[in-house]
């Protein structure tokens, strides 16, 4: 997998300022490492994509909150609901996130990722 198919896969991630070639070649050897060709078959590629795209929007969102001056890597869950004077909104977080996720509830790729590795773990596997 090469920074270069990841983003012809995943054409939101083409601004090679933003996604360097070097970011994007770091997080797809980081997902190959959790994506297991065995359990995945013809699938790998989209799971080592999937889980690479996730870990992009978190760096991506830490490094836009170090470039303001505020501290890279702190948590926060997803937005439930806003207010702005008199307008507010609430979402329902719970219909687009899965239980016991954790991190992977963060960006709509690691849910992705998540319930196709969930799949990929199911029922008995021989080698």
């Amino acid at each position: 997998m090469t920074p270069d198919q990841f983003r012809q896969d995943f054409p939101e991630f083409s601004d090679k300022e933003k996604y360097s070639d070097a970011t994007v070649d770091f997080w797809l050897t980081v997902s190959e490492s959790l994506v297991n060709p065995c359990r995945w078959g013809v699938l790998t590629d989209q799971g080592v994509e999937l889980c690479t795209a996730h870990h992009l929007v978190l760096a991506a969102r830490d490094e836009a909150t170090a470039a303001i001056g505020g501290t890279p890597g702190q948590v926060t869950g997803p937005l439930s609901s806003k207010a702005v004077d008199k307008v507010s909104a609430s979402y329902d977080t719970g219909a687009a996130t899965i239980d016991d996720a954790g991190m992977w509830n963060l960006t709509t790729y690691g849910v992705r990722y998540l319930t196709l590795a969930r799949l990929m773990g199911a029922g008995g596997m021989q080698l």
